[in-house]
């Protein structure tokens, strides 16, 4: 059985103070993690290790930012 990662949850429980539109956004970054944590664990029992990496950071211009990600892979017998 995969974990509860309660992404979904958690997004709506921060985002009580936003704007429809940001809430929005949000639930669409919600969305997507959740579906990028069901390919991790795919990946995961098919043999190889996933890192996630902070490969830069976007800046918005008005003091907000966000980590950009990307995937780092191990097979078995490179770790």
């Amino acid at each position: 059985m995969a974990p509860n990662t309660r992404v979904k949850e958690r997004a709506e429980e921060q985002s009580s103070t936003m704007s429809a539109d940001q809430q929005a956004t949000i639930r669409m970054v919600a969305n997507d993690l959740h579906r990028l944590n069901q390919s991790v664990m795919k990946a995961v029992e098919s043999g190889v290790s996933v890192e996630l990496v902070r490969s830069a950071r976007h800046h918005g211009g008005n003091g907000n930012w966000g980590d950009l990600l990307i995937p780092v892979i191990v097979t078995q017998g490179q770790a």
